[in-house]
């Protein structure tokens, strides 16, 4: 049930000050001047460099505010959607189609779909509380203005966000409302901590590995209590949409289809197995808390890749990624139960540890240039990558002739979803395992097509998985075919997403290639025919790629003066499967050792 918001939330940022005019004169030599509105008070100017909020004083009133809509597609826990409410007679939520992301040959309609199904969802409940979400039609930068303009906007709120090309267009959307008069205020909600603020409790350098996260996050106590929802919201204007179209703005405001983006219909069996949005989100989360000892013995690396119906992890990781639901909401609750049950599992491989691994990623993320990319990267091992467009091509059609590779490939593409172990096997499997080919290329079509792709997590968990940094054992290298064995010796994951297969005995299920024909013909499949014969000798291959990271790695440490180079330092330790294998100690960085049902599960990952 959506609950009254009680406390305001508009936060003076950090180091702001109240100036008078000739205080500003002779003091404000090198600070960033982030918002200039003449008051009783004076001046306001904040000392941030990359200033995320801005207010003259939480008491200031605002008749027309505008709530801008990117993450965050919810109403729980939204303290940009609060601070648009305080004092304010009319709020406007707003959502931008942005060119900059649709795009099919950068985005699969699996994940546009996800994220129209939210915007519906999160119109149908603005309009149980008296209002309704706007979508608009084109770049931020030029819809915004004109919405300052013709709704007489006096305050613009959104949720922060750490990615490069956000923080790019939020700067910009700062200097057009400075330039409009208009008040921005921008609080964190799409991670458990404000990311700038750890990075400063870590001394101003961002930790590098999980271990050393966790002592800080520890150091620094338990995120923020999740807002409750709203019971009531301030009414857009009744003429806000009549008004955007005299400004040129396209559209009517309604959430648009796939079609209407540019996309293709997606076939029927196609799509992430829910339905987008926050009413979902939730009933999947409680869903899953509902089951309190689960919860509580949860270990992920335990959890089977080949489960598929149902999967045998959580699968909210989309709902987080488009804020249907609030990680700290997400995170009290998990506490509670812990609380609740003596010998729970613990962070790393505990849900509440996934949740932290997201964190921990993200602040890496904003701490280290270049974090998307090897060149001018600090910390990820400069590797020369083979560049093979049509290996890549037939890893991401499935059509390496690795079956198990293959089908996990074929669920990603359909459904825009995989479990953490799948995701590192086809990753391990496309860079140092078989194909050699560079984590970028691997990152770009994870990108494309999963719901829950998100640039921190996307690039660090390839960096991870490549062996380019976090993770050192690139001698551990998933095996396409004894791995699977494990969970599923009798290739029901495979049978089910390649259909060509599914009369091929379980004993040649992970290596077809070695069926005589008589069973090829029976179970009408002929390999090289029906299907792909292998692309690689996995056995041969492997070794000689272990060979060359390794020769990479010398570079690297001969480069660096004998310290081992950039990228090679983080924690070893996975919890939540971050490491392509390995059952030993790591001797890179403080990572802790992996646990004894770890080493079970890794041990034979190269045979």
């Amino acid at each position: 049930m959506l609950q009254t918001l009680i406390t305001p939330f508009i936060r003076q940022p950090p180091e702001a000050k109240i100036f008078t005019r000739n205080e500003y004169e002779k003091s404000t030599s090198g600070w960033y001047v982030c918002r200039v509105l003449a008051t009783k008070g004076g001046y306001a100017f904040c000392r941030r460099k990359k200033p995320r909020t801005f207010t003259l004083s939480a008491q200031m009133s605002a008749e027309s505010t505008l709530l801008w809509f990117r993450k965050g597609l919810r109403l729980h826990d939204n303290p940009a959607l609060e601070a648009a409410c305080k004092n304010a007679k009319h709020v406007h939520p707003v959502f931008i189609i942005d060119p900059w992301f649709m795009n099919p040959d950068k985005i699969s309609g699996v994940r546009i779909k996800f994220l129209l199904e939210s915007l519906e969802d999160l119109d149908s409940s603005l309009r149980g509380l008296n209002s309704k979400l706007h979508v608009m039609l084109g770049k931020p930068d030029e819809v915004l203005p004109k919405l300052f303009e013709q709704w007489n906007v006096k305050r613009i709120c959104y949720e922060y966000d750490t990615e490069p090309y956000a923080v790019s267009r939020d700067e910009r959307i700062k200097e057009l409302a400075a330039e409009a008069g208009v008040e921005v205020i921008s609080p964190v909600s799409h991670t458990l901590y404000d990311i700038d603020w750890l990075i400063q409790k870590a001394g101003g350098k961002a930790p590098l590995t999980y271990q050393s996260f966790t002592k800080l996050v520890d150091q620094v106590g338990p995120p923020p209590a999740a807002l409750p929802p709203p019971t009531a919201l301030p009414p857009p204007k009744s003429d806000a949409l009549r008004l955007a179209a005299e400004a040129g703005l396209p559209g009517d405001g309604c959430v648009p289809s796939l079609t209407t983006l540019g996309y293709s219909e997606l076939a029927d069996g196609i799509g992430f197995p829910f339905t987008g949005g926050e009413t979902t989100g939730l009933q999947q989360m409680h869903k899953h808390l509902s089951r309190k000892a689960w919860v509580a013995k949860f270990e992920k690396p335990m959890t089977a890749p080949t489960d598929f119906d149902p999967a045998a992890t959580t699968q909210l990781s989309p709902y987080l990624k488009f804020g249907c639901i609030s990680p700290r909401l997400f995170h009290s609750e998990l506490v509670s139960i812990y609380r609740s049950t003596p010998g729970s599992s613990k962070p790393p491989v505990s849900l509440e540890g996934q949740l932290l691994w997201r964190e921990f990623f993200y602040t890496t993320s904003v701490g280290t240039p270049n974090f998307d990319k090897m060149v001018g990267n600090p910390i990820c091992k400069q590797i020369p990558w083979d560049n093979s467009p049509e290996l890549l091509t037939a890893w991401e059609e499935g059509r390496t002739g690795f079956p198990w590779i293959d089908a996990a490939m074929t669920q990603l593409v359909t459904q825009g979803w995989l479990h953490h172990l799948a995701r590192h096997a086809v990753a391990c499997f496309l860079t140092r395992g078989d194909l050699f080919c560079h984590w970028e290329r691997g990152r770009d079509i994870f990108d494309k097509h999963l719901v829950d792709s998100d640039w921190a997590l996307n690039n660090a968990n390839w960096m991870w998985l490549s062996a380019s940094a976090f993770f050192a054992q690139y001698f551990r290298v998933y095996s396409p075919i004894a791995f699977p064995k494990k969970t599923d010796p009798d290739g029901k994951y495979v049978k089910h997403f390649l259909p060509v297969l599914k009369d091929m005995p379980s004993k040649y299920i992970y290596e077809p290639w070695t069926a005589p024909i008589e069973v090829q013909k029976k179970a009408k499949c002929i390999i090289g025919k029906d299907y792909p014969k292998p692309i690689v000798d996995h056995a041969m291959i492997h070794k000689e790629n272990i060979s060359r990271m390794a020769a990479a790695y010398n570079a690297a440490k001969a480069l660096a003066g004998g310290s081992g180079g950039g990228g090679g330092k983080g924690a070893s330790k996975t919890g939540s499967g971050k490491a392509a294998g390995g059952d030993k100690k790591s001797k890179q960085g403080s990572g802790t050792t992996t646990s004894n049902k770890r080493q079970k599960t890794l041990k034979d990952f190269s045979k």
